[in-house]
């Protein structure tokens, strides 16, 4: 995330930043937070053990790991494959610490993401390259605005599952820029990412040179 989307929080919590990631559901929420644990070698090895396991069980991926099953640990979550509950973790780098709080996208649990946003500084917004801008992405953009979250951060999604398409990042940017534009942020970073295949998350991606701006936790 760059500097200048932070300043603010990370001088007001000595280097402690609260974000939380929201967005419509299946938007890649968990699986991205799931994905920065793993990067950031959170992960215990009798944790990936079960989470092998687990992602046998319930995963959507193919057989492969799936990470959002590091977050959504309630029984009824995996098996509807959504999030329900907001979970919260802590992760540091070399540079800062934070506190995330997952978020669910369904309509159904916007009270439990309204939780979620009540103590974070700056929101991590996930959309689905394949489906754009949706009511949710734009519900959930003016709750973090009415409750007080001055910085955002747009990340578009499951980039691999496009082509790695720079015009779809772009019309998508253009599309949540006026969605943006009305609710008074301080600070709006646009980042295109697959939480799955760990693209721009911790470093720039070389499946996606056209892009030159930071990585997520940069």
């Amino acid at each position: 995330m760059p500097d200048d989307a932070i300043a603010r929080p990370v001088v007001a919590e000595r280097g402690l930043l609260r974000f939380l990631t929201c967005g419509s559901v299946d938007d890649g929420k968990s699986t991205l937070i799931g994905r920065l644990l793993f990067n950031a070698e959170l992960v215990l090895a009798d944790q990936m053990e079960a989470l092998e396991r687990e992602s046998r069980r319930f995963g959507t991926t193919g057989g492969d790991i799936d990470f959002s099953l590091l977050l959504d640990g309630l029984e009824d979550e995996r098996q509807q494959r959504i999030t329900i509950d907001v979970a919260y973790r802590f992760f540091a780098t070399p540079r800062r610490s934070f506190i995330v709080a997952d978020t669910p996208g369904h309509e159904q649990y916007t009270r439990n993401m309204v939780t979620g946003a009540s103590t974070a500084d700056l929101a991590v917004l996930l959309v689905d390259a394949r489906k754009g801008v949706l009511t949710q992405t734009r519900r959930h953009s003016l709750v973090c605005s009415l409750l007080g979250i001055r910085h955002v951060v747009l990340a578009v999604n499951k980039l691999d599952l496009v082509g790695y398409d720079r015009a779809v990042f772009e019309r998508i940017a253009e599309d949540y820029g006026s969605v943006a534009a009305g609710l008074g942020f301080a600070s709006l970073q646009m980042i295109p990412i697959s939480a799955r295949e760990g693209d721009n998350i911790t470093g720039r991606s070389p499946n996606m040179p056209w892009y030159e701006g930071p990585s997520l936790l940069e």
